[in-house]
């Protein structure tokens, strides 16, 4: 079924192009239960699938993108990706795929919610110079790499591009507006699922290369149609869109792996 792979890669760049972080969330589920890839290989291709469509919405979306601040944040995680990858070797599957679980049904119902949406940002923003613009000063450099770091170890263990935490994130260092958010999310989660791929790729085994090429197409015309839609849906509706999907498949996960 040729069409199945392109299906479930089109799930993945639909909903990282609308959500930042929903592609890499799902990507690992789709692999493992509906196209049966061992775990180790799901969470490998899922990084290099990821990051390749993550770069193209980038791309797609480079008038707003703020590059600088993508680099730095992928930079933090391309340094941890490989501690997040020894750790996950690590574990044992089933506790792996239980802790996946928990992880997306805490992204899902913080997401609902909002996480980073308030202007009034606290001590952790980076400060504006006197004619209103933030500039990347040492403190925000460090800021935005010490919040890539933790996402890459994320990255490194369950296959993840970070996107659900690099978007409030940046929201929350930079004050950036939502849309950029999500367009330069996009550049950290390259960086980010680069290194995973990287530190994953050894462990991973003989790939069908065929299946995750297929999956790879779909994800772009995801990506493509995700960039067209997202003009027309608001931030709070792109947000509990993605908390309702991520909760039903984490609950799917761990009904799988239980029973």
């Amino acid at each position: 079924m040729l069409w199945l792979p392109v299906l479930c890669g089109a799930v993945v760049g639909l909903a990282l192009s609308l959500t930042g972080g929903g592609g890499s969330i799902f990507a690992v589920p789709l692999l493992h239960f509906v196209l049966g890839m061992p775990l180790r290989q799901a969470v490998t291709v899922s990084l290099a699938i990821v990051g390749l469509t993550a770069l193209y919405g980038a791309v797609l979306q480079r008038r707003e993108v703020r590059w600088l601040a993508g680099a730095f944040f992928g930079v933090g995680g391309i340094m941890s990706a490989p501690l997040g990858a020894w750790a996950g070797h690590l574990l044992p599957e089933a506790v792996t795929l239980v802790l996946f679980s928990a992880l997306m049904i805490f992204i899902g119902v913080r997401s609902w919610g909002g996480m980073a949406d308030s202007p009034e940002l606290g001590r952790f923003a980076c400060r504006p110079n006197p004619s209103g613009e933030r500039r990347p000063t040492p403190a925000c450099v460090l800021k935005l790499v010490g919040a890539g770091a933790v996402t890459g170890i994320l990255s490194g263990i369950f296959g993840v591009g970070g996107g659900f935490l690099v978007v409030p994130a940046l929201i929350l260092v930079t004050a950036m507006p939502v849309c950029n958010a999500l367009a330069t999310s996009l550049v950290a989660i390259f960086l980010i699922s680069l290194s995973g791929f990287f530190a994953n790729a050894a462990t991973a085994g003989a790939v069908d290369f065929k299946m995750s090429a297929l999956f790879l197409a779909g994800a772009g015309v995801g990506m493509s149609l995700g960039v067209h839609f997202k003009a027309r849906l608001s931030a709070a509706a792109l947000r509990r869109m993605f908390s309702v999907f991520v909760i039903l498949t984490a609950i799917w996960i761990l009904l799988r792996t239980i029973f």
